[in-house]
């Protein structure tokens, strides 16, 4: 077959698809409007980049001069924000119940005179552990107060005796850690959070389209006007619509026996030329024998109907990317392989979504699986749970999702700024994936056009 037919079929159901749409509000915003809404919407989420002032109690039972100190202290603390001082435990553990606070500091009774004593004098810090990450970062803040505080009384303790104030920090600790942070130092949560749930997002939205878009015309019963479209223009494009209206209204009668028969040649070779007629056993119009099924003319025609949503998240791929670049420069290298990998990402899912949809001939068992699949994706991804701290089983199933591939190529370039051949087998899996995704969807669309019994499945 001639390229430039190819070119008519996908050029064709682009046009076919641009009018779905230009009539179709809805499916117009998945495509455009609702993507581009979550990647604003998840960077304006973290647009604060670093958690402070998360609230914290003070049950102050001493009152001395040291446990003033420590309340002023936690209450500079960058990360903690002493909300309000409480006189019973009671009373604080509604007030967490209530999320009014996360944690609460209780400074015991003889807390300053055990300190002055050179006793013991433990800060009891009760958290709420549910949230993670708050109760991480409180607990971080608190122990970094309680050093502070302890190395100061005992720097003033050894300066009373004699010590020079550099001789006597160095007695207090004499082993520190020098800790230096690789990665994402600024401890950003845009960086870390934000840049990889928008292709989470991405990838889901992507695999509801790709099941969508395809799957409409099996509930509608219009695959065979699609696909009669592409092959032979205008001329299909009429009778088409004849027979899909035959068939929603006579599908319990001969008549639509009849036509579905002639339906059914989509996937045989045609015995007429495509302008012939054939007429058949009820006196109807004489209706056009339909063109067998050609796999160069299915697969550009999908590519076609798939054209707008490619294009629409190419452009959000290129903004995601665009926000998710920190302030340091990145080599251009690593952009360009993360965006195409982002576009790869894209591209994989809407065939995905379609091989669902195509596989069990119905749009909700096709949404049904793209959901199961992509919503979850996210927590097997190893971004916020560690990949080598889950179970055997959950690694295969993290290694078989498409997202988990992207993201790790997504923070070796984007924030670890490995060198590009680093992240390249990444790229070539996702392209083959996506090149064999392709072709199978276009296998099950011939299938299911030799089926056309089977159209109609909600």
């Amino acid at each position: 077959m001639r390229l430039t037919q190819l070119s008519e079929a996908f050029i064709r159901s682009a046009a076919y698809e641009r009018r779905f749409l230009r009539k179709n509000p809805w499916d117009l915003t998945m495509v455009v409007w609702i993507p581009l809404l979550t990647v604003l919407l998840i960077w304006w989420i973290f647009s604060q980049t670093q958690i402070t002032n998360l609230p914290i109690g003070v049950i102050d039972q001493d009152n001395g001069p040291v446990a003033n100190t420590a309340v002023r202290y936690l209450d500079a603390s960058p990360t903690l924000s002493v909300r309000q001082m409480y006189y019973s435990a009671a009373e604080a553990e509604a007030a967490i119940l209530q999320r009014d606070i996360y944690a609460v500091v209780i400074i015991p009774e003889d807390f300053s005179r055990n300190i002055l004593s050179s006793k013991s004098a433990p800060l009891i810090l009760q958290v709420n552990a549910q949230y993670g990450t708050h109760s991480g970062i409180i607990q971080t803040g608190v122990q970094a107060v309680a050093g502070t505080l302890s190395a100061g009384v005992e720097i003033q303790r050894l300066i009373k005796q004699g010590m020079a104030p550099s001789q006597a920090a160095i007695a207090y600790s004499p082993i520190r850690i020098q800790r230096i942070s690789l990665f994402n130092a600024a401890t950003d949560y845009q960086q870390f959070l934000a840049s990889t749930v928008i292709p989470a997002l991405l990838h889901i939205l992507a695999m509801v389209i790709g099941a969508t878009t395809i799957g409409r015309e099996l509930r509608d019963r219009q695959l065979g006007r699609w696909y009669g479209f592409i092959a032979s223009a205008q001329a299909y494009d009429n009778i088409s619509d004849s027979v899909s209206a035959n068939i929603s209204a006579n599908v319990n009668n001969n008549v639509a026996d009849n036509t579905v028969q002639k339906i059914a040649a989509l996937s045989q070779p045609a015995a007429k030329l495509p302008n012939s007629t054939a007429k058949d056993n009820t006196n109807q119009k004489p209706v056009s024998t339909l063109p067998s099924v050609h796999m160069g003319v299915l697969l550009f025609g999908l590519l076609g109907k798939y054209f707008w949503p490619m294009l629409a998240y190419g452009l959000w791929s290129i903004l995601a990317l665009w926000l998710a670049t920190p302030q340091e420069s990145v080599a251009s290298s690593a952009v360009f392989a993360t965006y195409l990998g982002l576009l790869l990402l894209m591209m994989l899912s809407f065939w995905l979504g379609a091989i669902f949809t195509l596989g069990s001939f119905s749009l909700r068992m096709g949404l049904s699986a793209t959901g199961f699949i992509s919503a979850p994706s996210y927590a097997f991804a190893g971004v916020t749970f560690p990949y080598i701290a889950i179970s055997d089983s959950a690694k295969h199933w993290s290694d078989a999702l498409p997202l988990t591939h992207y993201l790790k190529l997504h923070i070796a370039q984007m924030q670890m700024q490995a060198p590009v051949a680093i992240s390249l087998p990444i790229l070539y899996g996702l392209t083959i994936a996506t090149v064999v995704a392709m072709m199978l969807t276009t296998l099950l669309t011939k299938r299911a056009l030799a089926h056309p019994e089977r159209w109609g499945a909600r």
